[in-house]
């Protein structure tokens, strides 16, 4: 393990290198200060996305969802639980696949809500349809060891 590791900060896109031994103390962003690795989960955009997973060196969960999706208004809160559960570990965005339609096809989702985890800017593992925070939890724990 290296001695620091580089995050996107989720609110200003600044690039940040943080020393390791700091990861569990709320590092904040050099550039604005926000947290890190806030207590929720952050929005994307396509833009955003590509540039957290061309930096990013902290695994990444995305939950892929629309706003007239029932199943996935009713998993946020669960996300949001699951976040709160794993973060500094890993860090939890949304995005909103109505308002950025070209990333359906680039992620070849074919049905939300949707979990795509990547790590080091690659998929590692996907999930479709709504699951309750310890369900994703424990999918994020058996993906990242696998």
């Amino acid at each position: 393990m290296t001695d620091t590791f580089h995050i996107i900060c989720p609110a200003c896109q600044a690039k940040n290198r943080i020393p390791t031994v700091r990861r569990s103390a709320s590092p904040t962003c050099g550039a604005c200060k926000a947290p890190l690795f806030p207590d929720a989960p952050f929005e994307l955009d396509e833009a955003r996305l590509n540039k957290h997973l061309k930096h990013d060196e902290v695994p990444l969960l995305v939950d892929f969802w629309a706003p007239w999706c029932g199943p996935c208004r009713t998993m946020g809160p669960m996300f949001a639980d699951a976040s709160r559960q794993m973060s500094p570990a890993l860090r939890f965005a949304k995005l909103d696949t109505e308002q950025n339609q070209s990333v359906g096809s680039r992620f070849q989702i074919r049905g939300i809500p949707l979990m795509i985890l990547f790590s080091k800017g690659r998929e590692v593992a996907r999930h479709a349809g709504a699951i309750n925070a310890d369900q994703i939890v424990s999918w994020v724990r058996q993906s990242l060891e696998g």
